[in-house]
């Protein structure tokens, strides 16, 4: 897993890693952060565990999760593609911030920089995304992602007994860069 993009703003594109463990942990412990993991990440052992999980993912190629992190190696956020399909050459693209990291621009440009090697390193084609309609921040990374606006899937997640309608989004390897 020596796959590595430096970005622009001095960020870097990489594999998680297990010294990665206590901003994971920092980053799930705040408020609605717990529905971007996949089991509870209360401690900086259950982060090393999630961790785990990403690499294993990437070792089967079913998913590739990277870290977006900062000129010291600090992890800020995560980008991920999963659901891979390759007979359609298609994949899920997800991606997070820490609270520090918001608004800097990282989650665009870690998608961003997915995608350019999603498109070029797995030879996928379309890569699609969704997120909760209340979620304006997310649809702004998306949309300067380079993502178009697909279409709205009505009442598809349940959080705490509420339904959220959701927003779709994708890009295409032939779209222009973001």
């Amino acid at each position: 897993m020596n796959e590595r993009v430096e970005l622009p703003e001095g960020l870097v594109l990489r594999p998680w890693e297990t010294a990665d463990a206590p901003a994971v942990r920092e980053a799930f412990a705040e408020p609605g952060m717990e529905r971007q993991a996949d089991a509870p990440v209360g401690s900086v052992s259950e982060a090393g565990l999630w961790i785990g999980r990403r690499q294993q993912q990437w070792s089967r190629g079913t998913a590739f999760a990277f870290a977006v992190g900062d000129a010291a190696g600090g992890a800020l956020g995560g980008v991920a593609v999963s659901s891979l399909d390759l007979r359609h050459a298609t994949g899920w693209v997800s991606y997070w911030t820490g609270s520090a990291a918001r608004g800097r621009g990282v989650a665009t440009l870690g998608c961003r920089a997915l995608a350019h090697w999603c498109f070029t390193e797995l030879n996928l084609f379309r890569l699609e995304l969704g997120h909760r309609t209340n979620n304006p921040a997310s649809c702004r990374v998306a949309l300067a992602a380079g993502f178009a606006v697909e279409g709205l899937q009505r009442s598809k997640l349940a959080y705490g007994g509420v339904r959220h309608d959701v927003e779709t989004h994708a890009r295409l390897a032939t779209d222009p860069v973001a």
